[in-house]
């Protein structure tokens, strides 16, 4: 009678804790359209997000899939439109700038929680490097900064990520070069992450990458990466975002550069913010460096799902590399203002 009763008892707990395991499915989707005026009558500031003059143009449908059962989870994204297609590396077939292509895979992955502690990831996944990313419903700004657009964007490969208390936690992983569905080079990046939360109001992400690409140690994605981004909230209304990156290149150049995001909430609905961005490319033997400093005002007006984001943008380089408005003379400025509509579910 003891061991059935023990029996009942323990098989009563099994099911129970299978009927407590959270089965989760959830759609999340976003758009975003803008208009843009270069004031040099032409495009000029090569970033992402904003590149059509004087057009009322499509940035991206991104359409996003999570289902999750008990410790097991999936993720999957896929980007359509203009920027899906031609500013995404690589398009939907891995081949790059294929026009008979019109979507981006954007995330692809299976996550696996063994304990509350520690997970594994596999697949391909939005960068973990950087602040800015490539959905426009989580930045404040709409066009990039040049951080942003020196990548990566993605990384395709496997990581393990521990916490070790609400303080601290840790990724280390395997990834394929920058950008790639498959490495043609064998797996070749190792990366790590080290997050840090102080305080309620203060959280600070180390994060490193380091590998080589199969077209050799000259090409851009060969080479030693640094970044780091703080975020502080200095009062209810008030936030400050730095993300610093230093990115060494195998045979010599690469880049380095700060930007500062302060943002000040009005309101639930109204908010204005800065981003202050220096930007250094490294000489190189093949080519000589430069700085530019950029300077990009924006607001937000949120009515539930829907963003409105004007905004106005100021860059300098110390070398001309945009153009005047005659379209010939080299300029070392450029300026343009857009108006840009997210949504996002």
């Amino acid at each position: 009678m003891t061991r059935f009763f023990l029996s009942f008892v323990l098989l009563f707990q099994f099911f129970t804790c299978i009927s407590q395991e959270v089965d989760t499915f959830r759609i999340s989707a976003y758009a975003d359209v803008y208009w843009k005026y270069d004031f040099s009558g032409k495009e000029n500031i090569k970033t992402y997000f904003a590149n059509d003059h004087n057009s009322i143009s499509l940035g991206m449908i991104g359409v996003g899939l999570l289902k999750s059962l008990g410790k097991a989870s999936f993720v999957g994204e896929l980007g359509f439109g203009p920027r899906g297609q031609y500013l995404s590396i690589p398009n939907g077939d891995a081949i790059e700038n294929d026009l008979n292509n019109s979507f981006h895979i954007q995330n692809l992955f299976i996550k696996y929680a063994f304990t509350d502690k520690f997970s594994m990831t596999a697949g391909y996944m939005g960068t973990f490097v950087g602040y800015e990313v490539i959905c426009p419903a989580k930045n404040f700004h709409y066009s990039t900064s040049y951080l942003f657009a020196a990548g990566p964007f993605q990384n395709a490969g496997i990581k393990a990520n521990y916490v070790f208390s609400k303080h601290i936690s840790a990724m280390l992983g395997l990834f394929n070069d920058w950008n790639v569905y498959r490495d043609l080079n064998g797996v070749s990046h190792i990366g790590a992450q080290i997050a840090v939360t102080p305080t309620e109001d203060w959280n600070a992400t180390l994060n490193f990458l380091t590998g080589s690409s199969d077209r050799g140690p000259n090409n851009y994605s060969s080479g030693t990466l640094i970044d780091l981004v703080s975020s502080y909230h200095i009062s209810d209304r008030l936030n400050l975002v730095v993300n610093a990156a230093n990115y060494n290149f195998k045979e010599g150049g690469g880049y380095a550069g700060v930007a500062v995001y302060p943002k000040y909430e009005l309101n639930e609905a109204i908010a204005v913010g800065l981003r202050a961005e220096l930007f250094h490319t490294k000489d190189h033997a093949d080519f000589k460096g430069s700085t530019i400093n950029s300077f990009t005002l924006s607001s937000q007006f949120k009515h539930k799902g829907l963003i409105l984001i004007p905004e106005l943008r100021l860059d300098h380089d110390d070398q001309p590399t945009f153009l005047e408005k005659d379209g010939l003379n080299p300029s070392n400025q450029a300026a343009q203002a857009s108006i840009a509509l997210v949504y996002s579910f």
